[in-house]
């Protein structure tokens, strides 16, 4: 994207053609939310002793992340507004027992619970799991997809009519015609990100029947979805904390050479492992599976694409699962619904094909277990990658650390635009202006919208001298400095001192201890939370004094040696260099919030 000129108009015309866009778009919004505040669902209130006993059933300690999003699910579904929460966690973070104990609060309450997954594998994954869970309850699941023989699929379609399954899990073929649920309840749609607009156009079907409770899980929520969690539309409930001794997947990236590729699948072969390649098209896949039988020889490779017959790919995929084969040549299918704790390397070959998100959705695949995973992000040797590829995996790179599933989803809304809610375009206004500055258009918008007083914007001026900023030799990442800023534009819109002292100690835990200029930006962050308390409009340091300018009437008496002139605290003293115009700016606050706290 090209820059703006300072002096140009072509800034000042967009922000205002988005500031129009904004305004009408929050008055649609104000409309969806008192629709949605006027929505009424039956209550589900399960009784609390069968609750209990089917929590007593998940053999794993839950984290305090996936405890609360259980705990909000359950208050969602105990009141008498139609849920509509989005739970947001990487894969193998706990979404799955969300889901499990908001369907036991819906079936045990006498609902029926609708279950869809974007893949047959994901489908028998779930069945599997959902009928060892609810078996002590005596309630009956079953699933469809197109998988099901014909003959089982009429008898299970007979029972979903007639209310005798309780829990039913499927592709969209849940949403088909000759479906109908006699009771239905809660409906819960797992990979969200994974469905495109003729499968969402389906679902609509179901997700307009009156009074339904609705659960969204995703590992990374695509921008339009993310975004109206973020302004309200939705609940969202983020599982961020990984599971005991889950351990990050080391990110590499290089060139998709034979000697590579080669040695990343015996060194896992080696440590008894098993190993993904992923190609990005079917057509890649028969010149693979050439190449391995040339380079290795001596390990089996097991093969899954969407063009193989639905029986053979679903074959293939559980066989690997089981633990047979060192190696699944597949697509992208992979993406979803098999979990197999011995797979702990992933090879993906042409990475500039995929989307961030589903980069960061394969590369959960491994690494489930004890041992740390491996992902290899390969693109063509010699190939040169368009800025927003190389941007798109750098980003990939740089987020390895566990729970990264809502910061990439934050990123990629932010390079991708968010699109219009409640339209068809893919990208929308909040591309041209930015995301930080959309949301507060929006949120002033909002607020004019409501008939409130929109918060006055202002930021302190700081002139203190000091050189602040984040040093390219200490975070290389254009992208990841970026970010940082923008995340300490956040915080001092919203003063979150909590959120800048948490971005501080993650700042050092990523790149290590904070050169000079980067502590004293934090500082300085500090200080303009400080000022903002304090009604200070501007604060400055010269080589003898520190000055500090309020935005209204200053305190009635300021301590020594502190003068106070036309609405300025005045600190007099020898400031030779950066630090001590620093230190002289703290002692000049400290003094005014003690003039506060004495008048208070």
């Amino acid at each position: 994207a090209l820059l703006d000129r300072l002096d140009g108009a072509a800034w000042p015309k967009r922000r205002a053609e988005a500031e129009r866009t904004v305004r009408e778009e929050a008055r649609r919004l104000i409309e969806l939310l008192r629709e949605r505040d006027a929505a009424r669902a039956p209550a589900l209130r399960p009784d609390d002793a069968a609750m209990r006993r089917f929590a007593a059933s998940f053999p794993f300690e839950p984290t305090p992340d996936q405890a609360a999003a259980a705990e909000a699910t359950l208050h969602d579904l105990a009141g008498e507004r139609p849920m509509d929460r989005l739970v947001c966690g990487d894969v193998g973070f706990g979404k799955t027992e969300v889901a499990l104990r908001a369907a036991a609060a819906a079936a045990l309450a006498g609902k029926q619970v609708a279950i869809i997954a974007p893949t047959t594998v994901l489908v028998r994954q779930h069945l599997e799991t959902f009928r060892r869970r609810f078996a002590p309850l005596k309630l009956r699941v079953e699933a469809l997809s197109r998988l099901t023989a014909a003959k089982d699929a009429k008898a299970i379609k007979a029972a979903i009519a007639a209310g005798e399954v309780h829990i039913a899990i499927g592709t969209t073929a849940l949403a088909a015609k000759g479906v109908s649920f006699r009771d239905l309840g809660l409906l819960v749609i797992d990979e969200e990100q994974r469905f495109g607009a003729r499968e969402k156009a389906a679902l609509a079907k179901l997700r307009g029947a009156e009074g339904l409770h609705l659960l969204t899980l995703t590992a990374t929520p695509i921008p339009r979805t993310l975004r109206s969690a973020m302004i309200g539309l939705r609940d969202l409930s983020v599982i961020a904390t990984p599971p005991v001794r889950r351990q990050p997947v080391r990110t590499l990236r290089g060139e998709a050479e034979d000697a590579l590729i080669a040695g990343a699948l015996r060194r896992e072969a080696r440590r008894g492992g098993q190993s993904f390649l992923v190609c990005p098209r079917i057509e890649d896949i028969e010149p693979m599976r050439a190449r391995l039988a040339e380079t290795v020889p001596d390990l089996t490779v097991l093969v899954a694409h969407g063009g193989q017959k639905p029986a053979e790919m679903d074959d293939a995929m559980v066989r690997f699962a089981d633990g047979e084969g060192d190696v699944l040549l597949a697509t992208g299918i992979v993406e979803t619904g098999l979990d197999v704790p011995r797979a702990n390397t992933m090879i993906v070959t042409g990475a500039d094909r995929f989307g961030l998100a589903q980069l960061h959705q394969l590369r959960g695949r491994v690494g489930r277990g004890r041992v740390r995973g491996v992902f290899w992000a390969l693109t063509e040797p010699g190939r040169k990658l368009a800025p927003a590829t190389e941007r798109r995996l750098r980003t990939l790179s740089a987020m390895d650390r566990l729970g990264a599933g809502f910061a990439i989803s934050a990123r990629d809304l932010d390079l991708r635009g968010a699109g219009e809610l409640m339209g068809e375009q893919q990208a929308g206004h909040l591309r041209l202006v930015g995301i930080e500055l959309h949301q507060d258009l929006l949120a002033r918008a909002l607020a004019t919208a409501r008939g409130e007083a929109p918060e006055e914007d202002w930021t302190p001026a700081l002139v203190l001298g000091v050189d602040a900023f984040i040093p390219p030799d200490h975070v290389a990442e254009d992208a990841l400095r970026v970010e940082i800023h923008a995340r300490l534009g956040v915080i001092l819109r919203t003063a979150d001192s909590a959120g800048l002292d948490a971005l501080e100690e993650e700042a050092e835990d990523r790149f290590g201890p904070a050169p000079d200029p980067l502590r004293n930006l934090f500082t300085l962050a500090r200080l303009a939370l400080r000022c903002r308390g304090l009604g200070v409009a501007r604060l400055e340091a010269g080589p003898q004094a520190a000055a500090a300018r309020f935005r209204g009437d200053p305190p009635d008496a300021v301590a020594p040696p502190l003068v106070l002139k036309d609405g300025r605290a005045l600190l007099r003293r020898e400031l030779p260099d950066g630090a001590a115009r620093l230190a002289a700016a703290e002692s000049l606050l400290d003094a005014l919030e003690s003039e506060v706290r004495a008048a208070a």
